[in-house]
């Protein structure tokens, strides 16, 4: 049976960590740990939990670090055989580790998440990792159970584990030799894609990435940038475009860069049509940074080349373009996509 360090970074999120860290302290399962990675809080974070979770370990930082550097600098804390990265604003079952435990047991999964849903609706996917994530051969990320905006009612439709291209960094389980191994999160992504960046890293190693239905957790979301916020476009759209530089084979690198960077023209053009100038906006910054950061990423590619063992991409990145179907073919399901 696997032992698992719960990870939960937080910031100024007192009233999150009141709502949902109870469930977590509460989790039914013989080996694990909880440790909170407080970035600088001082919002009575940290004096609240010493005085109702004793034995919660804290993980004290100068600065807030973020998403990424927040969890890179807790998991020296951790003493556990996996690490597990949970969001503060993520409710669980209390059995929920049983589930992620067995996922485990092939010995080459590196990565495991449990099936999320909705918070407010929690009959329905949460829009971070629904069932599991994938990404299409342009890089742009989708899910089963939530493609683009819409997001599907669980009725059982994706209740089997399969192989999966990302889990979500929400409630991503990662053993600990290998996250240290592989380098961590790339904290030059500050915000999203971080996860997906991480388990194509493993992916191109030639470990998988793999999904429970049989742990649920229950994720708020929005917590850190709300859906329409112009910094989460940004954060999107140039952090994808590092993520494909560092990861793709040299062919994809040069047949589809091209291709994704048209793609997301025509999406800043259609925001400025629709009247979201600072959308607009966003992606054009993200193109210019993303150019301006080409030199250190190139540098990342090369680096990580050197321990590729996969020289194509992982059988589990789709081979068609989610724009395409989606938006000229009316393919609005995960289930719909496979059909096809």
């Amino acid at each position: 049976m696997k032992g698992f360090s719960i990870i939960i970074v937080t910031w100024n999120a007192l009233d999150h960590l009141k709502r949902f860290l109870p469930s977590v302290v509460e989790t039914d399962y013989p080996d694990f740990e909880i440790i909170i990675a407080d970035n600088a809080s001082d919002d009575g974070s940290k004096e609240w939990i010493r005085s109702n979770y004793p034995d919660v370990k804290i993980a004290s930082f100068d600065r807030n670090y973020g998403y990424c550097g927040g969890n890179n600098r807790a998991v020296p804390f951790a003493s556990k055989e996996i690490v597990l990265f949970l969001n503060n604003d993520v409710e669980v079952d209390k059995k929920w580790l049983y589930g992620l435990n067995s996922a485990f047991q092939s010995e080459n999964t590196a990565a495991v998440q449990p099936k999320l849903r909705d918070y407010r609706k929690k009959d329905h996917f949460e829009y971070a990792g629904a069932a599991g994530g994938f990404i299409d051969k342009f890089g742009y990320p989708f899910c089963r159970g939530r493609v683009f905006d819409t997001v599907e009612k669980d009725d059982g439709q994706y209740d089997h584990e399969e192989y999966i291209f990302w889990a979500s960094g929400a409630a991503l389980a990662v053993r600990k030799d290998l996250f240290t191994e592989i380098g961590a999160f790339d904290e030059d992504f500050e915000f999203h894609m971080e996860e997906i960046d991480l388990c194509w890293r493993l992916q191109n190693q030639g470990y998988k990435i793999g999904i429970t239905p049989e742990s649920i957790v229950y994720h708020l979301g929005g917590g850190s940038l709300p859906m329409d916020s112009p910094r989460k476009v940004y954060y999107n759209f140039r952090n994808s475009l590092f993520m494909l530089w560092k990861n793709y084979s040299t062919s994809s690198l040069l047949k589809r860069i091209p291709v994704r960077i048209i793609l997301d023209a025509i999406a800043a053009w259609k925001a400025l049509l629709e009247g979201k100038p600072k959308e607009w906006m966003a992606v054009l910054k993200a193109h210019v940074h993303f150019f301006m950061k080409l030199p250190l990423m190139h540098k990342k590619r090369k680096s990580l080349r050197s321990k590729r063992i996969e020289s194509g991409e992982p059988a589990t990145m789709s081979t068609f373009s989610i724009v395409w179907q989606y938006f000229v073919k009316g393919k609005k399901t995960y289930n719909a996509l496979i059909n096809e």
